[in-house]
């Protein structure tokens, strides 16, 4: 064979390079910037290219206000963001709204006293902060935190305002922001109004947001010598048609919630910013009866990096129903251009367009808009501007000024936008409204939290979940009021047992997803991380009471235990306190209780209340009293009790009950026993899992 000379080598290393380059073009160099590069740094933990120093940030954009927030379903960033617009364009403020994860807090003290810094704290759980705002918790509130200058005190510099929101059928009502601005105060800081409160629990967290900013802004206006001006509507975001692109076209996103998954490439961490679409492996309707539905769901997640503990949380991303994405577009006099493709971009430095673009109309309003969600009271007063006539102007004014007449007319009848402009025009379109005010006003599509009911031990990578299907009748409403997630759910259920084209009470979804990347019935999920848990020695008794959909993880403990059993391990007495309407309707698991016994024998024992089947109604917080020596007995034994389901009725009154117990069966006045039961709570001994 001949040998290569020098040219050959050169030619041939050239031809080479030639054609690697070809092939990794695009992917390795010459790579398209992602419009929403953040939603993928978001997913995969990293902020490429942004400072965590809040005074650079600050600084670099010009901003004297800046409205943190500590958010776990996006309401708390909603009325960041709502502040941080109202400021701008009533007080000429130059704002900014940051999320706590994406900043260091040691600089706080080098903050000047000519700026002012907001905190917008929701409270999750049982008094625990939200998970973007764990690190800056820990900081704040640590016994020393070090910051960058010597001042003291330590945040004597340090304007703030503070609102928190909470539920007050938690112990813990609030306690995040109560905590929160004590820190800062102990550190020198100085904070304008009072701090405010919001109770997601009596249902009046918005007019709490509203009642306390008014009075806020006085302060704050007089602190900084701000002069208030005629608000005037100044949209934070940029709408372009993009005439040259069709839907089909391969960089358009038509619901896909970052570039991996534009790409087809979807691929781990999957978290929050970043959904595992999961396949559904079976699924089937648990009631007897025609009117309610309740669904169990077994998602596969072994094609994922989700790991899940017997306890946890699994997010289920929806979408819109057809029928609702129909009458928002309708309403707004989109329908025509549903379809077209339209760029979104950020008018101010520090905002943040909520979804992907490019993108359509049509996929902004079925996968990222809450366009069934309540609407606040000042966002209507917001769209008065834009109204059809001056009729319009008017009611819409009325409902955003006069509290009583906003709830009788709209929250009593879970009017959604699209209903409401409906009835206040009499049916004529809102061609006016911006579409930046719509993006800007109605908050983002958040996933639903639902407790998981299998066992990690038993399937550590099938997860299942057991759902009540939303549906409410309302006085005065012509149709029930019906769950965004739980109604998509039951469409899928009823696509995989059968129905090609299912649309559960008139409602239809998307069921193929973006580009069809659903086929085969997959849902969007991610696991969220819990502290409800069995005790860490399973010979432990444990206690639960679970009514109606409560029971969930409560199935995931006894599978558990059942299963340390099957593998020769020693468990304590296990009792269910569980509550249903009729045993012949809404019994859920009955046989695989009778299975659990099989296994578990006088180790496990299942306490029924049935409330609609005897003379009188029976529940189980009245089993609880009929059973008191032995609950007494068992938490003697340092038993484990756990609650789980609605937390203004049944939860409140189990922990008023057990109080009861414990003061009868131990002869201690009933105060004594409230605190027992308290201490309990901090011990970890008593735990919750519920919902408002």
């Amino acid at each position: 064979m001949a040998e290569l000379d020098t040219l050959d080598v050169i030619v041939l290393a050239a031809i080479l390079l030639g054609t690697v380059a070809y092939f990794t073009k695009g992917k390795y160099w010459a790579v398209t910037k992602d419009p929403y590069a953040s939603s993928l740094a978001s997913a995969n933990g990293a902020k490429a290219g942004k400072t965590r120093n809040i005074i650079e940030k600050m600084d670099e954009s010009g901003k004297n206000c800046i409205i943190f927030y500590g958010s776990q379903t996006g309401t708390a960033e909603d009325y960041a963001s709502r502040l941080a617009k109202e400021g701008k364009s009533r007080f000429g403020l130059e704002t900014m709204v940051a999320d706590l994860e994406d900043y260091d807090y040691d600089n706080l003290d080098a903050i000047p006293n000519d700026k002012v810094v907001m905190f917008v704290l929701a409270t999750y759980g049982e008094g625990e902060p939200t998970d973007n705002a764990v690190d800056f918790y820990e900081f704040i509130t640590g016994e020393s935190p070090t910051f960058s200058l010597d001042n003291d005190p330590p945040l004597g510099n340090l304007n703030y305002v503070a609102f928190g929101l909470g539920n007050n059928t938690y112990e813990h009502y609030n306690s995040m922001v109560r905590n929160v601005n004590k820190a800062l105060q102990n550190l020198g800081a100085h904070r304008i109004g009072e701090a405010g409160e919001g109770d997601d629990g009596a249902g009046t967290m918005e007019e709490d947001f509203l009642a306390w900013k008014e009075p806020m802004w006085k302060a704050l206006a007089e602190k900084m010598g701000l002069e208030e001006r005629e608000a005037v509507y100044e949209p934070i975001f940029g709408i372009t048609e993009r005439e040259g692109l069709t839907r089909e076209a391969p960089e358009v996103y038509v619901g896909e919630p970052n570039k991996m998954h534009l790409d087809g490439t979807p691929k781990g961490p999957f978290n929050a910013h970043n959904p595992y679409i999961a396949p559904i492996e079976k699924s089937y309707e648990l009631f007897n009866v025609k009117d309610r539905n309740c669904l169990h769901m077994e998602i596969d997640v072994s094609g994922s990096n989700l790991t899940y503990q017997t306890g946890d949380h699994i997010a289920v991303w929806p979408t819109n129903a057809g029928e609702e994405v129909d009458r928002f577009l309708d309403i707004f006099g989109l329908t025509e251009k549903r379809h077209n493709v339209i760029s979104v971009k950020a008018l101010e430095p520090t905002a943040k367009v909520p979804f992907p673009t490019p993108t359509t109309y049509d996929a902004i309003a079925r996968y990222h808009m809450e366009i069934c969600a309540p609407i606040s009271r000042q966002f209507l007063a917001t769209l008065a501007a834009f109204a059809p006539d001056e009729e319009s102007k008017a009611e819409m004014t009325k409902l955003g000024s006069d509290k009583d007449y906003f709830h009788s007319k709209v929250n009593a009848h879970y009017l959604n936008i699209a209903r409401l402009l409906a009835t206040v025009s009499k049916g004529k379109k809102w061609i006016n409204v911006p579409f930046s005010a719509l993006i800007e006003g109605i908050t983002k599509l958040q996933p639903r939290y639902y407790s998981i009911s299998s066992s990690s031990l038993e399937q550590p990578k099938k997860i299942s979940i057991t759902a009540v299907v939303e549906s409410q009748n309302l006085p005065g409403r012509g149709d029930p009021f019906r769950g965004v997630a739980t109604n998509y759910l039951l469409a899928l259920k009823e696509k995989q047992n059968g129905d090609p084209n299912p649309s559960p009470f008139g409602l239809s979804y998307e069921i193929m997803g973006p580009r069809n990347r659903y086929d085969g019935i997959h849902v969007p999920v991610h696991v969220r991380h819990s502290n409800f848990k069995l005790p860490s020695d399973p010979t432990k008794p444990v206690v639960m009471v679970g009514p109606g959909t409560g029971v969930a993880p409560f199935r995931g403990f006894v599978r558990e235990r059942k299963k340390m059993v099957e593998n020769g391990q020693a468990v304590g007495k296990t009792i269910l306190f569980f509550g249903c309407r009729k045993a012949t309707e809404d019994f859920l698991y009955e046989k695989e209780w009778e299975e659990a016994k099989q296994v578990l024998g006088d180790k496990f024992e299942l306490v029924l209340a049935f409330s609609r089947q005897g003379p009188k109604k029976v529940y189980v917080q009245h089993r609880l009293k009929e059973r008191a020596k032995e609950i007494n007995e068992l938490l003697q034994q340092k038993a484990y009790f756990y609650v789980c389901g609605d937390a203004a009725n049944m939860a409140r009154e189990v922990n008023a009950v057990l109080a009861q117990i414990l003061s009868a069966e131990r002869g201690i006045p009933e105060d004594k026993a409230e605190e027992i039961v308290k201490q309990m709570r901090q011990g970890n001994q008593y735990q919750e899992d519920v919902w408002s």
